[in-house]
C-alpha cells in the first residue's frame, strides 16, 4: 500500500504560480448554486440560517475519497461577512474538483429582506444608531434595545471600536445570550441535511473567525473527516494564546465595524510585504482602505463571536446563565448548559468524546495574525498536547494575505488555486485516513 500523502512544509511562489495555472486550466465541471434559508429551533427561539449549496449537475462528477465516500466540504466565512465572501473558494472547489459544498452564514448575518443580500447604508447611521443582526425574518432590533459604547481597551491594535450593548430584558439581549447555541445547532443541521454519513465524508473550513467554530464542529459530527484550513483560526483557547491577550468584553456587546477593521490588516500586510517604506505612502494606503470600506458596507460588518473566538469563559458563563434564567432551567440543567457554552472554546475530552480528526492548516506569506512562529510555538504544541493528539500539519505559502483569494501579480486568484490543489492531494492521498 502506498504511503499516505504528507503535506510539504512550504509551497513557494513559483509553485503557487504553477498550481494556479494548472488548476485554472482544468476543464470546467457544470454545477448549480442553490440558496436555502433553514429555520431551526434553538434555546427556545426560532432562527433563520442562510446556506448556499454548490454541487455538480451530474452526481457522477462528485469524486469518491479513499474512504469510499463522496467528498463534501462545509464552509463558513470570517468575522466581517456572510456566505458571499466564500464564493471564490466554493465555486472553484465545485467547478474544478467536483466537490459538494455547503457554505453557511453565521446566525444573524444574512440580510434577509433583499435577495441580493446587500446590507443598505453604512454600519453607523448619521443619527448615531447602528446596524444590527437579523436573526429571524421579519424581526428587527429596535434602537431602544441597545446603547452605543466605545471601547478603547485595544486602541493600538484596533483603534476605538463602537459596540451596541444589549439592554437587559430586551429581545436583543436574549439573542446575544443564545446565538452560540443556534450556531452549533445550525452547523449540525447543515451537515445532516447535505452530507448524510452513509454517503459523504465532510472536510471543514472556517476562514479566520470561522475557524474555532469548525474546530468545534469536527468533534460533534461523526462523518467529519478533517479540517482543511488556510488562515483558519484554531480552537478559541489556542487562538487566545496566539493573540497574546484575553477578550474582556461582555456577551452583550456587538462590535460595529468601520474602516478601522480594514486598516488594521492592510497596515500589517503592507509592512510585511514592503517593509517600513510602506509608511512613506500612508496617505495612499489610507485612500485604498477607505475605498475598500466603501465597497464593503454591503456585507454585514458586525461581530458578536469574540466570546467563542477567544474562548472567553466569563462571558460564555454569563451568556449561559442568562439563557438558563430565560428558559427557567433547573440548577442541574443550568450547570449542564454552562458546561456546553464553555466547551465551545476547546476540544472535547474524556470518555465518549470523539477525537479531534486530522488537521491541515495553511498560512499565507503576509498574514497579520497567522505566522509561522505562532504555529510552531503555540498552535502545533497545543494540538499535540491533546489526548489523543490529532494528526496536524502546517503549510506555509510563499504568497498571499489573510484574504487568500485576493489577486496578486501573476496570481489572478491569489493563493486560492494552490490551496485547493493541496487539499485535493491531501484528501485523495489519504492524509485524512485514521
Amino acid at each position: 500500500m502506498a504511503a499516505a500523502f504528507h503535506p510539504p512544509a512550504e509551497i513557494g511562489r513559483e509553485e503557487i504560480f504553477r498550481a494556479s495555472e494548472g488548476v485554472l486550466a482544468r476543464p470546467d465541471i457544470s454545477f448549480s448554486e442553490t440558496e436555502t434559508i433553514l429555520r431551526i429551533d434553538a434555546a427556545g427561539m426560532e432562527w433563520d440560517i442562510g446556506v448556499m449549496l454548490y454541487e455538480p449537475d451530474r452526481e457522477a462528477d462528485v469524486p469518491i475519497g479513499p474512504d469510499g465516500r463522496k467528498i463534501g466540504v462545509f464552509l463558513t466565512h470570517g468575522g466581517a461577512s456572510d456566505w458571499r465572501s466564500m464564493e471564490p473558494l466554493a465555486r472553484l472547489l465545485a467547478g474544478k474538483l467536483g466537490y459538494r459544498i455547503a457554505s453557511m452564514t453565521y446566525p444573524g448575518r444574512l440580510y434577509l429582506p433583499d435577495p441580493s443580500r446587500d446590507w443598505p447604508g453604512d454600519t453607523i447611521r448619521g443619527d448615531g444608531t447602528v446596524r444590527t443582526p437579523i436573526w429571524l425574518d421579519g424581526e428587527r432590533i429596535g434602537d431602544d434595545e441597545y446603547e452605543v459604547v466605545h471601547d478603547a481597551s485595544m486602541r493600538a491594535r484596533h483603534g476605538i471600536r463602537p459596540n451596541a450593548r444589549a439592554r437587559p430584558g430586551t429581545r436583543f439581549h436574549d439573542r446575544m445570550a443564545s446565538w452560540p447555541l443556534a450556531f452549533e445547532d445550525a452547523m449540525k443541521a447543515v451537515c445532516r441535511r447535505y452530507f448524510p454519513p452513509e454517503e459523504y465524508s465532510i472536510y471543514v473550513h472556517g476562514h479566520s473567525t470561522g475557524g474555532p467554530f469548525v474546530n468545534m464542529l469536527s468533534q460533534r459530527v461523526d462523518n467529519v473527516a478533517g479540517l482543511i484550513g488556510v488562515e483558519n483560526s484554531p480552537f478559541g483557547y489556542i487562538y487566545r494564546r496566539m493573540a497574546g491577550r484575553e477578550w474582556t468584553g461582555p456577551f452583550t456587546d456587538l462590535l460595529i465595524r468601520n474602516w478601522r477593521e480594514i486598516a488594521r490588516y492592510r497596515g500589517a500586510e503592507a509592512l510585511k510585504s514592503e517593509g517600513p517604506e510602506a509608511l512613506m505612502s500612508l496617505a495612499a494606503l489610507m485612500e485604498d482602505v477607505l475605498d475598500e470600506w466603501s465597497d464593503s458596507t454591503r456585507f454585514p460588518q458586525f461581530k458578536a463571536e469574540y466570546i467563542v473566538h477567544y474562548a472567553c469563559t466569563p462571558a460564555l458563563e454569563a451568556a449561559a446563565e442568562a439563557t438558563a434564567a430565560r428558559l427557567r432551567l433547573c440548577p442541574a440543567a443550568a450547570r449542564e448548559l454552562t458546561q456546553r457554552y464553555v466547551g465551545m472554546g476547546r476540544e472535547l475530552s474524556g470518555p465518549g468524546a470523539r477525537p479531534v480528526p486530522p488537521l491541515l492548516f495553511g498560512i499565507t506569506a503576509y498574514s497579520r495574525d497567522h505566522t509561522a512562529e505562532k504555529y510552531r510555538d503555540i498552535v502545533v504544541p497545543a494540538y499535540r498536547a491533546m489526548n489523543p493528539a490529532p494528526k496536524i500539519a502546517v503549510v506555509q505559502f510563499g504568497a498571499g494575505i489573510h484574504s487568500y483569494w485576493a489577486p496578486e501579480e501573476d496570481l489572478p486568484m491569489g493563493t486560492l488555486p494552490a490551496v485547493i490543489r493541496l487539499w485535493e492531494d491531501a484528501i485523495s492521498g489519504g492524509y485524512f485516513l485514521v
